[in-house]
């Protein structure tokens, strides 16, 4: 049973970094991409960051390129998303899951496993 587990979630002031990890388990991790995906009430769940298998290619929305980068150890099961210059804009539960192949997507159709969400809350 493929697990994945945020973590670092919180408040923060608006300016400020914060970085998220998500722990996986119950299948190669390195065999599979890995995104960050937010939601903010009353909005819809939206793209925010993915890597590849090896972390060679990376991708990213725009309202978070310059940002925001996604990491992953694959020896520790962990992708990361370090953020910076965080905007009140970007108060959203945060998920992450696990794609079905190795390359990134940005289409959440494309991963079969998420995450329970860690709070992001990004105070003015």
């Amino acid at each position: 049973q493929v697990q994945l587990v945020e973590s670092g979630g919180g408040l923060v002031q608006a300016g400020g970094p914060l970085t998220l990890s998500c722990a996986a388990s119950g299948r190669t991790f390195s065999n599979y991409a890995m995104g960050w995906f937010r939601q903010a009430p009353g909005k819809e769940r939206e793209f925010v960051a993915a890597i590849s298998w090896n972390g060679g290619a990376t991708y990213y929305a725009d309202s978070v390129k310059g940002r925001f980068t996604i990491s992953r150890i694959n020896a520790k099961n962990t992708v990361y998303l370090q953020m910076n210059s965080l905007k009140p804009e970007d108060t959203a539960v945060y998920y992450c899951a696990q794609e079905r192949s190795v390359y990134g997507s940005r289409l959440s159709h494309d991963y079969d496993y998420w995450g329970q969400g860690t709070q992001v809350t990004v105070s003015s």
